[in-house]
């Protein structure tokens, strides 16, 4: 499943920690790096302008948002999801596996796929491998996801066995579906990569077999660990990035679904992870609360109202430089849309700067003693309080 217009060199290493360049049809992405989400089309609250400028490497949608509203023929006719939404650098689309799961008491699931509803109108639709090998398609990121089975990470051994094979099933119909429509498509057709995901719930050997089973199925231009960051302890999410990091190809881009909470982004990158991406910093943006170097800060908090500081006097972003806490709280607590748009920048930028802090550390062969100072500092206050 390889393509000749994807390829992933590493420049640097510091233990299982590697500094690289992703190559897309759409440009370079160094990793590591956290990739924004813009789950219908759009960062919520953001502008790819907004995204160039805070250093967005490569940015995600979703295939059942986008499949919802507006409909993939609409974006195929309006040029491709790059165009349409005006972000000329790499993409990727997530295939809808976890958002077809999540609909709990609104789906079925068969070894054909999974019937659901719309949660927007309750219209009844089906996923299968192959169709939402089409919707990707023409949707036109650089990188697709396959469908796969999605499960609570706490699942018991025979559920999280079951889903396992399952996904791994759906991806040999994914791959077959994505190389006929390669040859439909023609030299255009290349401009597309398929990632495997490898599942298996918290249990190691049910992630090593089904590292081994992808292994043996294709050469792929990068793998993707899912089921993680979805209900279980942190601790059981970072042994299974342990195990993963023997089991998958040590030349190829790893990407950690669904993860990106600071401290979350740095035990991955030591353990070898490559690529991020989550809701978290718009979603947590829109609400009030701020990633900072010294932990979360809650902008409604009152002990903000006449605050003269920026929301973290280490950031260099446009938020930071411009605007005190005291009026991003005001912002928040008189509902005026540029509070949610102010924080969502920094949270972005935040993570963003994180991994660019990340990969110089790894460079210089330093990046335990910068982890383990920089997050000694994260934690060395407690949550604020609502």
């Amino acid at each position: 499943m390889s393509s000749s217009r994807f390829g992933f060199t590493i420049r640097s290493r510091d233990g299982r920690a590697r500094t690289g360049v992703f190559r897309t049809p759409h440009g370079e992405v160094e990793t590591p790096a956290f990739m924004p989400v813009g789950t219908a089309a759009t960062v919520k609250a953001l502008d790819p302008h907004d995204l160039r400028a805070i250093g967005a490497q490569m940015i995600l949608a979703n295939a059942y948002h986008l499949h919802l509203r507006p409909g993939e023929d609409v974006v195929r006719e309006m040029g491709g999801v790059h165009r349409f939404m005006a972000w000329g650098g790499p993409m990727l689309t997530d295939s809808g596996g976890f958002q077809v799961f999540s609909l709990e008491g609104m789906r079925t699931v068969s070894e054909e796929g999974v019937a659901f509803q719309s949660h927007i109108d309750g219209s009844r639709r089906m996923f299968t491998p192959e169709s939402v090998m089409a919707l990707e398609h023409a949707i036109g990121a650089d990188v697709i996801m396959q469908f796969d089975h999605v499960i609570p990470g706490q699942s018991e051994y025979g559920d999280a066995l079951d889903a396992s094979e399952r996904s791994i099933r759906w991806l040999e119909r994914c791959a077959r579906e994505h190389r006929r429509l390669q040859e439909i498509e023609g030299e255009a057709g290349d401009a597309q990569s398929l990632f495997p995901i490898v599942q298996g719930g918290a249990h190691a050997e049910l992630r090593r077999a089904a590292a081994r089973t992808i292994g043996s199925l294709g050469d792929w231009d990068g793998v993707a660990i899912g089921g993680l960051s979805v209900g279980e302890p942190k601790p059981a999410m970072y042994e299974m990035l342990d195990v993963m990091g023997d089991a998958l190809p040590a030349d190829r881009p790893r990407y950690l679904m669904g993860v990106g909470f600071p401290e979350d982004l740095i035990e991955g990158a030591r353990r070898g992870i490559d690529l991020f991406d989550c809701v978290a910093p718009t979603r947590m943006g829109r609400t009030g609360t701020a990633f900072t170097s010294e932990g979360r800060l809650n902008v409604r908090n009152v002990k903000f109202r006449t605050d003269p500081f920026p929301l973290d006097s280490r950031c260099d972003c446009s938020t930071c430089t411009r605007f005190t806490r005291a009026y991003i709280r005001h912002l928040f607590v008189s509902d005026e849309a540029l509070g949610m748009h102010l924080l969502s920048l920094h949270n972005v930028h935040f993570l963003i700067a994180l991994m660019r802090d990340a990969r110089s550390a790894i460079a210089q062969g330093s990046l335990d003693a910068w982890s383990e100072r920089w997050l000694e500092r994260y934690h060395l206050r407690p949550l604020p309080t609502q």
